[in-house]
């Protein structure tokens, strides 16, 4: 096939990705009668809970600690709503691969497509109540792609692992619950990051997470370059959890309708 040829092929393919991302979008909040105010409830509520808490009951002494709320858990919740609501994807999409010629990786991208649809949604949702609260963006935010890649490719890394292990261990979606629940305290959207690396410093290391939600604030709250450190660091380790995803999708994968 000669590269003119291919590149239709490849168009179609982001076009069918495309098409399959919005289908999803539109059926997470559609068929619901409040419809896209879910994507604000739901936040809004967590936010509402943490913020009673640590800083009404336990008093944080944290500046405009709801937009610091706000701000790493919509990091987090795009993580959690990718390798959370992927791991049964190869069963839940199984009329995808066997009776359409989509590849599994592609219902994978688009599945994440329609999760970044809903992220762009609530930051904009999140510049409005950063406004409100005095907060001005600035031209800072550019700095959000290279932290939103690293997001991205460890929340689709972790996705694919935890959806071909899946195959073999059923258990495994109430194994990573556990482990999500861990992570979510281990990660500084509670707390101030300063906080994890005077008592335990290497948790920005051991958790990419953390790192993750610190450069976050960094370029959204604080007018502040990402840590370019951090970033690599980050990099390597959704790139090799990336690559064992793949690997494990390519060896498993064949056999996802047999072991399912």
């Amino acid at each position: 096939m000669t590269s003119v040829q291919r590149e239709p092929v490849v168009a179609h393919r982001w076009e069918r990705m495309w098409m399959l991302a919005k289908i999803e979008f539109k059926l997470r909040y559609y068929e619901n009668k409040l419809g896209l105010l879910w994507a604000l409830i739901k936040p809004a509520s967590q936010i509402l809970m943490y913020y009673l808490v640590f800083q009404v009951i336990l008093g944080q002494r944290v500046p405009n600690y709801a937009i610091y709320l706000w701000s790493g858990l919509l990091v987090w919740q795009f993580f959690t709503e990718s390798s959370t609501g992927m791991i049964k994807i190869l069963q839940t999409k199984k009329y995808l691969y066997t009776h359409t010629n989509m590849n599994k990786l592609e219902i994978y991208l688009s599945h994440m497509m329609s999760i970044s649809i809903s992220l762009v949604i609530n930051i904009g949702i999140f510049v409005i109540g950063s406004l409100i609260s005095g907060i001005y963006p600035s031209y800072h935010y550019i700095f959000f792609v290279p932290v939103f890649i690293n997001l991205f490719l460890l929340s689709l890394g972790v996705a694919l692992l935890l959806s071909s292990l899946f195959l073999l261990f059923k258990d495994i979606s109430q194994v990573w619950g556990i482990i999500v629940g861990f992570l979510f305290f281990l990660s500084p959207i509670l707390y101030r990051g300063k906080l994890f690396e005077e008592k335990m410093p290497i948790l920005n290391y051991a958790n990419p997470m953390a790192g993750i939600i610190d450069n976050a604030r960094a370029v959204m709250l604080y007018e502040q370059q990402p840590d370019w450190a951090m970033i690599g660091f980050d990099f390597v380790y959704a790139s090799l959890i990336m690559l064992l995803g793949l690997w494990m999708l390519k060896r498993l994968g064949p056999r996802a309708s047999e072991l399912l």
